[in-house]
């Protein structure tokens, strides 16, 4: 996963130690995780589930599948081991399990499907060519499977795009500034998230990949039209 020269996994690594820190001051961030997974509408608490966190960082998308979910199994990826030696410092109950493993490389990984749902927290716009990795995902599903994308987006709504911008200046790249010395990592959140996808345009990327029933629902708050979970499903 990789824009142009920054690799973002890499980045990951040097920011771990400071990013629960700085995502816990932002107002929303797991409770809109949390939403995400929620809308996923996985039965029975998951009982019987096998589920794929996929860019599980330091676990919080993993902690917001386990609360909906608590009786599924997990398996939470991501391309970080930085973020990975930090989510697998916390607790967690023996049906979750982590993988270190860029999107790109699933296979060679060892993970396989079928799975029952798919969460993408944070994901999609670092990868420097998501439509093989979203038909890879698209593969790993069930039929009728769901995946989840929760994703900034705000190229469809100018607010949107100013109150972003105000915000990652004025607030995210400083903070980030200061707790890792450099801001790097956040500068690179506020220009890929400029660049990626409009809502739109994410919806009908995930339909020209085979997804069907693609939707997709914004957060309250300053946020709102910012984040956002894309929904769809793998055909049945």
């Amino acid at each position: 996963m990789s824009l142009g020269r920054y690799d973002v996994p890499d980045a990951f690594d040097s920011g771990a130690k400071s990013y629960d820190g700085l995502v816990g001051a932002n107002p929303g961030y797991h409770e809109h995780l949390r939403l995400s997974a929620r809308r996923m509408e996985l039965p029975d608490r998951g009982r019987g589930l096998r589920l794929l966190d996929i860019g599980c960082g330091t676990g919080a998308s993993t902690a917001a599948l386990l609360q909906a979910a608590p009786h599924a199994e997990i398996v939470a990826v991501d391309g970080s081991a930085g973020m990975l030696e930090e989510a697998r410092r916390k607790s967690w109950p023996a049906t979750v399990t982590f993988v270190h493993s860029r999107a790109e490389n699933l296979a060679e990984a060892g993970v396989s499907g079928p799975f029952d749902g798919i969460l993408a927290a944070y994901l999609v716009r670092n990868l420097s060519d998501p439509d093989p990795v979203l038909r890879s995902l698209l593969s790993l599903l069930r039929p009728g499977g769901v995946f989840a994308a929760h994703e900034y987006s705000v190229r469809d709504s100018r607010a949107a795009w100013v109150i972003w911008n105000a915000v990652a200046t004025t607030v995210i790249i400083p903070l980030g500034r200061l707790r890792d010395g450099d801001g790097a990592l956040y500068r690179y959140l506020r220009r890929s998230v400029n660049e990626f996808d409009g809502a739109t345009e994410f919806r009908e990327r995930l339909q020209r990949t085979g997804f069907t029933d693609v939707r997709s629902e914004t957060v309250s708050g300053w946020q709102r039209n910012i984040v956002h979970t894309f929904l769809a499903r793998a055909p049945r």
